[in-house]
């Protein structure tokens, strides 16, 4: 090991040499493998390492060929100890204890406590001197958690809506937070001040009966391990739920927690609620009078915190037929069980009741948009559930319509309204299923959330499916490839357009699931074609949230494996947006796919910001010229010198080209006489169904075998 920078001359003049240890020194390296803390000894002047035990060696990691050439700072050489020793040698013995650094030879730094003292025999000065550390790095770190975890339950108690006492065994205030000050309507000085007779005598003198209340807290004084829950009255009117329990550590109690909650409100609601009829009588929920009670006192506190609430009102579907086919009585029943389901979808906080014959409406605090569908899905799956009663097994559904406050209403009037016109939607648009209220701004937000939510339910469900377009060899006019295009049509929604639910699957992240569905269902549309002996390959479309995943290739390749499929039979279309955002990863990624055999193309080229350099680059084989430059062609100048334009770069970079969107033959014609490959679009075929596309590639060979197509 190097020598140390500054140390003396004279220290560094001594020289380092192997002697035949004295008795002494023999004894001490002896007591030295008998201590369980890392230690070792220090020669003076030359500082050098004569003994060091087992627990030093492992602690600083130590290879056994170093321990001959070891020095005192070589393992603890921080400014202090360069000091310490730089005395020690000039004849000052001295004694030296304090927290330092050690450095291991696999170059952690160790926190330690170090400790050195002389190995003085009689009066002579002492020529050894015994180095003790220890290990400060587990204390260290436990301090740091100690430290954490009080500044989190410091946290805690601040954000809490109760008031917080702590005390220990001895009555002492230990802790508190602002609301328990405010609260008592106490100045806070008093608890920060430490003045703790003062903050009883406050709390003595605040409520209206001091007697009883001293009697109270005597009795907890004296039994360390008692809870207690009960009420407290205070002078200002205030009604305070006072919660108190021991503190207990390692199986003993070490003082006592208070919790308090002002109480005052639900109180004098419940002197009102208690003169009236409140509970409905069949299912033992809530009734009408009683939810519009607590949904105003629900909202008062709503505006007080800021907080966020939902109401949902869920109206049986066809619940007259069971009162006509099974009777009234078992009608009553069935009602009783709607009413134990609705109950397992309550969170804490959560209000349930029966506000008509089979109308029930729910309360779910702090709940926002998505908060409010979640219930709603819960109540819609308790519901779906099959009943049985009486040997008879049946259906029933509901309706369910949600306001939210405060966007949908401020006042509890206007937000049962809102919730029962959501509620009738629900039942126009087929009954089963929830809706929100819609008006102004929040009207889009809120489609785009239903769809995304339908979206995940068709693709559970299979909704989805996949239809294909020709495309077309302008020069041969045969069928050289098909394009493989979402489609879905929904029970409630009808057919919607990929226009509609793409970009809302790509703003949730839901077109990376579609988008592996689609990848799935073509790769495996694309082998069954081959083995019939229709080999042609299959574009699909791929999103660049998609494309940027981590793993999307190794996708491909198991895609493409499970089914048994050459790589050259797929091909992908990519965005110019997927090529430069990170030109870097996305060469990586492209002669990945390559490397599989997949071909590669670029989709509505034209419309991004691609550039020659990213092109020459990439692995590209395709352009797809963009419908929107074939729209106006012939005829548009300016559409003709685009598409021409694009052409003409394609064939300097040897790259085939493909337009869209091609509907007429004068448009065929244009795209013949410069130079394009391929084309697609309504003049040779829509989107096809799988068979259907059979039948045309097998009439354009002449052939007329029935096909299986996947999902058959």
């Amino acid at each position: 090991m190097t020598q140390p920078a500054g140390r003396n001359a004279a220290v560094a003049a001594v020289p380092k040499r192997r002697a035949s240890a004295p008795a002494p020194l023999s004894a001490w390296r002896a007591m030295l493998d008998s201590m369980p803390e890392a230690a070792w000894i220090v020669e003076v002047p030359g500082l050098r390492v004569a003994g060091i035990n087992a627990a030093a060696v492992s602690l600083l990691a130590l290879a056994p060929p170093a321990l001959d050439t070891l020095d005192a700072l070589d393992l603890v050489g921080s400014p202090e100890d360069l000091a310490f020793w730089d005395e020690v040698c000039a004849g000052h013995p001295s004694k030296l204890r304090s927290d330092s650094v050690a450095m291991a030879a696999d170059g952690r730094l160790v926190q330690v406590t170090r400790s050195v003292a002389p190995l003085a025999i009689g009066g002579r000065p002492a020529t050894h001197y015994l180095v003790v550390v220890n290990d400060r790095t587990d204390d260290l770190r436990a301090q740091t958690e100690r430290e954490t975890l009080l500044s989190e339950l410091q946290a805690t108690l601040e954000s809490t809506g109760d008031g917080i006492l702590v005390t220990d065994l001895a009555g002492r205030i230990r802790s508190f937070n602002r609301r328990f000050a405010s609260m008592w309507g106490m100045p806070e000085d008093l608890l920060t001040g430490h003045q703790d007779d003062a903050v009883f005598d406050w709390m003595r003198r605040s409520v209206t009966d001091a007697r009883e209340y001293q009697r109270r807290l005597v009795l907890l004084q004296d039994s360390a391990l008692m809870r207690s829950h009960e009420s407290v009255t205070l002078l200002s009117g205030q009604t305070l739920e006072m919660v108190t329990q021991p503190q207990v550590s390692r199986g003993r109690p070490i003082g006592r927690v208070w919790a308090f909650r002002d109480r005052t409100e639900l109180v004098k609601a419940d002197r009102r609620i208690e003169a009236l009829a409140t509970t409905d009588a069949l299912t033992d929920l809530p009734n009408r009078r009683h939810f519009s009670d607590a949904l105003e006192r629900a909202i008062d506190w709503a505006r007080h915190d800021g907080s966020k609430l939902a109401l949902l009102l869920l109206d049986l579907d066809r619940f007259k037929q069971i009162n006509d086919s099974l009777g009234m009585a078992t009608g009553d029943r069935v009602l009783i069980e709607v009413a134990d389901r609705i109950r397992t979808c309550l969170r804490q906080g959560d209000m349930l009741a029966r506000v008509g014959g089979d109308q029930f409406a729910m309360l779910v605090q702090q709940a926002d948009h998505r908060g409010a569908e979640a219930a709603a899905q819960r109540v819609l799956e308790a519901m779906d559930r099959p009943y049985t009663l009486e040997g008879t097994q049946f259906t029933l559904t509901c309706s369910v319509g949600i306001a939210l406050l405060p966007s949908d209403a401020s006042d509890a009037g206007t937000l049962l309204r809102h919730a029962e016109s959501a509620m009738q939607e629900a039942k126009i648009g087929g009954r089963a299923a929830f809706r929100f209220h819609q008006h102004g701004h929040d009207a889009d937000l809120r489609r785009r959330m239903r769809l995304d939510h339908a979206m995940r339910q068709a693709l559970a469900a299979n909704r989805f499916r996949l239809a294909y377009q020709p495309q077309l060899d302008i020069a041969s006019d045969a069928i050289v490839g098909a394009e493989a295009l979402i489609r879905w049509r929904d029970p409630e929604l009808g057919d919607v357009s990929p226009g509609q639910f793409i970009p809302v699957a790509e703003e949730s992240g839901f077109i990376i699931a579609i988008g592996d569905w689609v990848l799935g269902q073509a790769v495996r549309q694309a082998a069954l074609w081959r083995s019939r002996g229709l080999a042609l390959p299959v574009a699909v479309n791929v999103s660049a949230l998609q494309f940027q995943q981590a793993d999307f290739v190794d996708r491909v390749a198991r895609a493409l494996r499970e089914a048994d499929l050459p790589g050259a039979l797929l091909e992908l279309e990519l965005t110019e947006s997927i090529l430069v955002r990170d030109a870097g990863d996305a060469l990586q990624r492209l002669h990945s796919l390559a490397h599989l055999g997949v071909k590669l193309a670029i989709d509505d080229f034209g419309t991004g910001y691609s550039s020659l350099a990213y092109l020459k680059r990439f692995p590209i084989e395709k352009l797809k010229i963009d419908r929107s430059f074939i729209r106006g062609v012939p005829g548009d100048d300016s559409d003709e010198g685009i598409v021409h334009a694009i052409i003409q770069m394609a064939r300097a970079l040897n790259l085939r080209v493909i337009a869209e969107g091609v509907e007429t033959d004068a448009q065929r014609q244009f795209l013949a006489r410069e130079g394009c490959d391929q084309l697609q679009g309504y003049l040779v075929a829509p989107a096809l169904d799988a068979f259907s596309f059979e039948e045309k590639l097998q009439s354009q060979s002449g052939g007329r075998r029935r096909l299986r197509v996947v999902g058959d």
